[in-house]
This record gives C-alpha cells, structure tokens and sequence, in this order.
C-alpha cells in the first residue's frame, strides 16, 4: 500500500449514508424541476401568489443501484454480439410492461411520488441560466451602496467584530510558546483538554467603507394591450413579465425598470396597472416604440446606459403601420444592448409583423415566438443569455 495513500474511517462509515442519499435526492429534484420547467413557471398558482406558494412535481423515486439478471428468457437483451453501431437501441424488450406497449403489462412499474418545492427553489432553479446579455460595465455606474470591507485585524475593537478563527491562533501560539513544565503536575492532564482564551489573544476586525459601484441597466417593458390579445395571449405575456421583473430584481441590484402599454396609442403605467388592466381598440406597435425612444432621448443616453427595451404582442398589427415599426425598431436596436421581440400566437404563421422585423439582421435583436405555455421558459432563456 502507498505510504501516502490515507484512508479516513469516515469514508466508509455507514452514517454518512444520510448525507449522501439527501445529496442524490437534492440533485434528483433539482433535475426534476429543470425537465419540467417548461410547465411549472406557468402555473396560475404560482403567478397569482404571494410568493410562498409551494408545488408539487412527480418524480421517480430513488432506488439503490444494483445488477438484476432475468432468468426466464433464454435470451438476455442488452448484450452485445459485436454488431453493433453507435446509435443502436439495446434492450428494447426490458421497456415491455412499463407503460411503452398496449395491453396489460407482466412487469412491475417505476415509484413515482411527489416532491414538494417553494417559490424560491424554482425561482433559484431558473436564475441559474438568465443573465443581462452584452452589459458594457463601461458605461457610467451609479453608487449602489456604501460595502463594508473587512481589511484588517487589531488588537482592539468592538466583541461583535471578534475574529474567532484568529483569536483562537493566538490562544494556540500563546500557550504553545508557555513552558508546559511550569503546570503542576495534577493540572496537565486538564491543561491538555482546555483552550484557555485571554485577553490578549482577542483580535478584532476592522473595516474600510468603500462605494459598490454598479453598472447602468435600464428594461423598457412593453406589451399590447389592444382588443385582439385575448385571455391566453395576456396571461402568456403577463408571466413572461413576471419572471422577467423577479430574475432582475433577484441577480441585479440597480436595475431600473419602465412599464409600457399601448394599442393604437401607447404610455407608460405603473407596475402594478401593467399586470393589471386590460385595454380594448386596435393596434399600432410604432406607438410603443416611439415612446421608448422618447424615454430613451429624454432620460437614458445609449452611451451611458445598457438598455434592454423587450416587447409582447400577438402581432396583430395595422398593416399600414408596420414600415413605421420597422423603422424605429432600427433604431431601438442601433441604441440598445439587445431587443426582446416576442409573438404570442394561436396558429402556425408568422404575423405580417415579424415578417416585417426579421429583415433587421442585427443579432441584437431576439425574435421568440410562443404558442403554448411551456415556451415561455424557452422565451426567456432566448432574450436573457
């Protein structure tokens, strides 16, 4: 055995089982929750709760790992023969009775139970991958807020900043450099036992308050409000917009946000009005786009701010007013980090609008399509990537 090769009796002590099988079920359900992710971000539960709604998701239950040898059948599937290429389905009669074939099935099924999970658990799930795309940490920042920086260790200061991990150093080096012959004789087996603390081993952190400086990001939300966009085509937009304000608000701390909603006229509303109200009349998307340049010209100058304008509609657009969108969205684009484009639509052709809007060839510019409500994750992993 290799003198270097050191074996801890932990490794192969059973009580660490208990850690180990929480670890594989954290990790079975967090890949749980990704497969399904699709469909559990549109749930109406969640989008209508406060937050500390919980879900439950089906998932397979977990089984230790070990060989099992069918003896009935003469001839074993999942052996190789030789004759094999990669790509090639082994063992497609192991899958019989399973749930795969019709008729009633001989062989027994998978446990299937479900676990439960919070708000914030999906929430973290679903960050994970989004991001502000092309953020220039060159344009001006603001100051977030004053961050403490701890520097330094002193012998003095307050016993909330006490410095356990250093002060204990000092209580080892201290008494390390104390002459062990000098305890009576009765005391060293105690004095072994013992780490005594005085004070002159406390050490204290100290801090220097510096600015935290965060680069500029601004978000122009827009979505049709207009006549056309039915109960599916606002709710799909509305949870679009949900997640999108709770990833900002949760990974970026001085991110501003702006609420558009518009049919043939367009103008800003509160947050709340944005989630909120319906509108009726027809629909003229230059409107939006007019409006958040104005925004754009008056407030948020391109070289100094990271702008993301990102609009919802079901591109049920007046055909005379879609060259004039095209125009401006150009110009969204030449001043913008990256534009969202989104269609909600019911059928399987493109809106005259997004015709119109795919001859802009700047990849800056996302155009997603959504026609069921489990593409509303992939929208948002198209548009923050």
């Amino acid at each position: 055995m290799n003198d270097e090769t050191i074996v801890n009796r932990d490794d192969w002590s059973l009580h660490r089982k208990g850690y180990l099988d929480q670890s594989r079920h954290k990790e079975k359900v967090q890949e749980a929750i990704k497969q399904q992710m699709g469909d559990l971000i549109v749930d109406e539960s969640i989008i209508l709760s406060d937050g500390k709604k919980t879900l439950k998701i089906p998932m397979r239950s977990l089984e230790e790992f070990r060989f099992r040898y069918d003896f009935n059948k003469k001839k074993h599937t999942g052996l190789g023969n030789g004759k094999v290429a990669p790509g090639d389905i082994l063992g497609r009669e192991a899958a019989k009775g399973k749930g795969g074939g019709s008729g009633a099935g001989e062989e027994p099924g998978m446990d299937i139970y479900e676990a439960e999970i919070t708000y914030d658990d999906l929430a973290e799930i679903l960050f994970e991958d989004l991001r502000l795309p092309n953020l220039d940490d060159k344009k001006r920042p603001l100051i977030s807020h004053d961050r403490p920086e701890f520097n330094d260790v002193r012998k003095n200061g307050l016993m909330a900043n006490v410095d356990k991990k250093r002060t204990l150093l000092e209580s080892i080096k201290r008494q390390a450099r104390e002459k062990y012959q000098a305890v009576p004789e009765e005391e060293q087996a105690s004095a072994k036992e013992r780490i005594r603390i005085t004070p002159e081993d406390l050490r204290f952190k100290t801090w220097e308050t510096r600015p935290n400086y965060e680069t500029n990001a601004v978000i122009l939300a827009m979505m049709d409000t207009s006549g056309s966009m039915g109960q599916f085509e606002k709710y799909i937009a509305r949870t679009f917009y949900f997640w999108m304000v709770r990833f900002l608000r949760t990974k970026y701390k001085n991110v501003e946000m702006r609420f558009l909603a518009h049919h043939t006229e367009a103008k800003e509303v509160t947050e709340e009005e944005f989630f909120t109200r319906g509108e009726s009349g027809g629909t003229r998307c230059s409107s939006a786009y007019q409006l958040a340049l104005d925004m754009i010209e008056a407030d948020y100058p391109p070289e100094h701010y990271n702008l993301y304008p990102v609009h919802f509609t079901d591109g049920d657009n007046i055909g005379s007013d879609n060259a004039r969108a095209l125009n401006l969205m150009q110009r969204l684009v030449e001043a913008s980090r990256v534009v969202g484009y989104g269609e909600i639509l019911r059928t399987h052709y493109s809106s005259t609008l997004m015709s119109t809007l795919k001859r802009i060839t700047d990849p800056k510019l996302r155009l997603v399509t959504i026609r069921d409500r489990n593409e509303v994750y992939a929208a948002l992993k198209t548009v923050f990537s």
